[in-house]
């Protein structure tokens, strides 16, 4: 099955789909699109630079991936619940958390770094496909409360093959949970392509499990938008879990620990250069005349001073303070951990 594209590389917008489609598509849409991708991928560039100077101990970036995050969360209710892989940047900044919250576990600082029912964006998990279990759970749980939530959780083709990741669409399935699986298909778990992977679409494998599967092209936002939001709309009212496999390629490597040139050659980077999404989307505003020089030069500067606050931020995260792990062990604090931290705290003030 062919994915689903609105919008080709070379930003020409497929009218007949779109309408097709019943959802709006305009100007406003587009530009809030490429402004989520655009700040998304300057946070992304400014973090890894952060790495490699050694202000970040490690750095899963999205370069490449800004497409198939910022269709998706757009395309879902501020009071929806998102259970995010480690790498959905774009996805959680367009949720409102800030630049220091998102690098703060990256440098060390903790565990978790922003408080998810602020946001209704779960802390990043790091375990392939655990958030996948946990997605389903809350799902089961909002279904329980009487509410019309709708739950998305963000994961790569590398967590398919994953037992947990069977488990909770068969769950999911069973139960009509009231959940969207977002599978960013990257080409790669780490250095395994797909076809080392499966044999045959993950759409099929999902549809298998009863879930309403498809495909789309996870470079195009506005179709990633549109049949997200379709997605979303028919779980809302009712309807069998939806798996969503958007197609889109990693351009960097695993983490800034890995270097894709030892597994992947240059041509296939090349060619999927050449299916960026955030030109794809530039080239659509242009066409449709939906932006003009105007928009791009202030939101340049925008990026600019992301990218600014980005360092300050990094450069301003505060030390974690080791008597938070007695303290944090147990809801409760109790007296041998309340003892063994004291304990602690009288070593290590010995040694000022």
């Amino acid at each position: 099955m062919k994915p689903i594209q609105f919008v080709d590389p070379d930003g020409v917008l497929d009218r007949d789909a779109v309408d097709n489609g019943g959802i709006p598509v305009d100007g406003d849409l587009a530009r809030r699109l490429y402004r989520d991708m655009v700040l998304g991928r300057r946070l992304d560039q400014e973090a890894y630079s952060l790495q490699r100077q050694g202000e970040l101990a490690l750095w899963l970036m999205s370069l490449g991936q800004e497409a198939a995050q910022a269709g998706s969360i757009n395309a879902i209710r501020g009071t929806d619940y998102v259970f995010p892989s480690y790498r959905d940047h774009v996805a959680g900044l367009a949720r409102g958390i800030s630049t220091q919250e998102l690098l703060r576990q990256w440098r060390g600082a903790t565990h978790g770094a922003w408080d998810p029912e602020s946001h209704n964006f779960h802390i990043y998990s790091l375990v392939l496909a655990t958030q996948l279990l946990h997605a389903v759970g809350y799902a089961m749980g909002v279904r329980l409360d009487g509410s019309d939530t709708v739950v998305l959780t963000y994961f790569g083709d590398g967590a398919t093959s994953q037992g947990d990741a069977s488990e909770a669409f068969n769950l999911a399935a069973v139960t009509r949970s009231p959940v969207v699986f977002f599978c960013q298909n990257n080409g790669w778990a780490i250095s395994t392509p797909t076809e080392a992977q499966f044999s045959g679409p993950l759409v099929d494998r999902a549809a298998g499990f009863g879930l309403d599967a498809v495909s789309v092209d996870g470079n195009d936002a506005i179709a990633v938008f549109v049949e997200t939001q379709r997605a979303v709309e028919r779980v809302r009212s009712g309807g069998a879990p939806a798996f969503i496999e958007a197609h889109t390629f990693r351009m960097a490597g695993h983490s800034t620990s890995d270097d894709p040139l030892k597994y992947r050659s240059v041509g296939i980077v090349d060619h999927w250069a050449s299916q960026d999404p955030v030109d794809r989307m530039r080239k659509l505003l242009h066409r449709e005349e939906w932006a003009d020089e105007a928009y791009f030069i202030a939101l340049a500067g925008e990026a600019e001073a992301l990218a600014a606050e980005t360092r300050d931020a990094c450069f301003n995260i505060a030390e974690p303070d080791l008597g938070d792990v007695f303290r944090a062990t147990l809801t409760t604090e109790t007296p041998l951990l309340q003892l063994e931290r004291q304990r602690f705290e009288q070593f290590k003030g010995s040694f000022l």
